[in-house]
């Protein structure tokens, strides 16, 4: 049988703050070496790691506020390794108390990382060109966050005024927005005139704005206090989403020129829903309750992705149509399509090569 592998001789965990940490140091017989609170400078974590007697730290966050210790450990030569926050709550359980305080959890991180070694994840080395994709890619993501919550305001406003009207509204369509930006709601739309709103509605799709302008016409104006109140803001949020989406656009330009020339990225890209949309779900699926292991949001992405998916003729769309024929609901099919789709991925990455309908 192989020899198992010996624990390190002490461990320093480390729950991390923004203004300051707590770290607990212990020795592998258990013995609490050093228990205190650490300020997140440079100089007060280059302080602490020199000070103590260990091979390795382990944290409860490897970004954001996370990474000054991390990135001091590494240039101090400690090992780096990272408790995810899923399972030290289900470690504190084992720990007497019921107390949430900094320098319990720093010693349910020190401990479980000592006795349940396989608990921990590593902390890979920074990849430059990785992690600025990751930062544009979070601002990305707050970008069509913003303009999701700016969408449901405008289309809470229409809905009041206009239902017909708002019933047409397409906020995902640039000429939409640009018309909304200049005219305002419905009313403002009819108070522009019908040639104006055929100048600013030009190119976009002509049957559903005329659609638009009819359900208008044939509705009751509301009082001129609440037209007076309502496009102003109508105009306002349909600017605002219009830039977001365009910022969003502009992000994903920047990740892509970013990335190229990276194999895995460009095969990647080669995989049906992969490359990025704007287009996103708006209600969530509700099924068969799913494992909460790994990283929620990219299981959330892989899921929602495949809902461009479901009509297509490829063989995720087979695959799709295949669980439907089988009794499983919209969800359930979903989810198994996003499995069928994450091995591809996997091999995808692991031979770099492109995906091949």
């Amino acid at each position: 049988m192989p020899s198992a592998i010996s624990p390190p001789k002490a461990v320093l965990g480390i729950d991390v703050g923004k203004s300051s940490h707590w770290a607990c140091l212990v020795t592998r017989e258990g013995e609490v070496a050093l228990n205190r609170r650490v300020r997140n400078s440079e100089g007060d974590l280059d302080g602490l790691f020199s000070q103590v007697a260990c091979d390795t730290i382990v944290v409860d966050q490897c970004r954001n506020i996370g990474l000054l210790a991390i990135s001091r450990a590494r240039l101090a030569g400690l090992g780096v390794a990272y408790l995810p926050g899923l399972a030290a709550h289900q470690a504190a359980r084992l720990f007497a108390g019921d107390a949430k305080t900094d320098e319990r959890d720093a010693l349910v991180i020190a401990k479980t990382a000592l006795g349940i070694p396989d608990a921990l994840l590593p902390v890979p080395e920074p990849d430059e060109a990785l992690e600025a994709a990751r930062s544009l890619a979070a601002q990305r993501s707050h970008m069509v966050t913003c303009a999701t919550r700016d969408k449901n305001r405008l289309r809470s406003i229409l809905l009041e005024s206009c239902p017909a009207f708002e019933a047409l509204a397409d906020l995902g369509d640039r000429h939409w927005l640009n018309m909304l930006g200049k005219l305002g709601g419905p009313w403002g739309c009819i108070d522009a005139g019908k040639p104006a709103f055929g100048a600013v509605t030009k190119g976009a799709n002509r049957a559903r704005m005329d659609a638009a302008w009819n359900a208008a016409m044939a509705s009751t104006r509301p009082s001129k206090r609440r037209v007076d109140a309502e496009s102003p803001q109508v105009r306002m949020l349909a600017r605002r989403i219009r830039e977001a989406l365009e910022e969003a656009d502009g992000i994903d330009r920047e990740i892509a020129a970013l990335l190229a020339g990276d194999g895995t990225y460009e095969c990647l890209v080669t995989i049906p829903g992969i490359a990025p949309r704007n287009r996103r779900s708006g209600t969530s699926i509700s099924s068969v309750s799913a494992s909460r292991q790994g990283n929620r949001r990219l299981k959330n992405l892989f899921i929602f992705s495949c809902n461009s998916l479901v009509r297509s003729e490829n063989r995720f769309g087979e695959r799709y149509r295949a669980c439907r024929g089988r009794g499983m609901c919209h969800g359930e099919a979903l989810k198994a399509v996003a499995r069928k789709r994450l091995k591809v991925i996997y091999a995808i990455m692991r031979d770099k090569v492109p995906y091949s309908a």
